[in-house]
């Protein structure tokens, strides 16, 4: 099959990309994630999925629309949901290229992730993929997470230490939020 693989970085692509190489799949990647705060966040992770992309044959497809202000718009005073609105609003554009681009399916590099909501992920892919008419491509990638950290950390991949968004950094770097936050305070 002709695959769109959603990517969110670089060293998240490697196993994913491996996978689905290894069942003779022509894999597209696709870099849609206005999630991502800072803008040079979201260059820096952009410039590392490219590179590796290059070393390893991959097109992608870079959606360069950062479109924050909507990514925003999504999530604010949903802050308890905001990956299920974050999940949608990349997964559906996904679909939508690969509705556009003829694509057999499309998959999502998130579900390597063990951090992730996995079954949301995939809930949420079905449905798009339905909408758009874009079946969606689930395969649970987390068994290869430790190799591919491994293998990014041996090629000097630059490895982000948050999910992407505002409040997924604030919880990672504001040790005196998530205190307030994992005794069921909030702020």
């Amino acid at each position: 099959m002709k695959i769109l693989l959603h990517t969110c970085c670089g060293p998240c692509t490697i196993y994913p990309l491996k996978q689905l190489r290894s069942e003779n799949h022509e894999v597209y990647g696709y870099f849609c994630n206005p999630n991502i705060h800072p803008y040079t966040e979201w260059q820096r992770r952009k410039e590392t999925l490219l590179d590796y992309a290059r070393s390893n044959n991959l097109q992608v497809i870079v959606n360069d629309d950062y479109d924050l202000e909507g990514y925003l718009r999504e999530v604010v005073h949903r802050e308890s949901v905001r990956c299920r609105y974050c999940y949608i609003m990349r997964l559906r554009q996904t679909a939508q290229v690969a509705r556009h681009g003829k694509f057999d399916a499309f998959s999502t590099t998130l579900l390597v992730s063990p951090f992730q909501k996995h079954d949301l992920i995939a809930e949420i892919g079905r449905a798009v993929g339905e909408e758009a008419g874009v079946p969606f491509y689930y395969h649970d990638f987390r068994s290869g997470f430790r190799e591919a950290t491994e293998l990014s950390r041996s090629l000097n991949m630059y490895r982000q230490q948050y999910c992407g968004c505002i409040y997924s950094e604030r919880e990672r770097y504001d040790k005196q939020y998530r205190s307030k936050k994992g005794s069921g305070g909030k702020s």
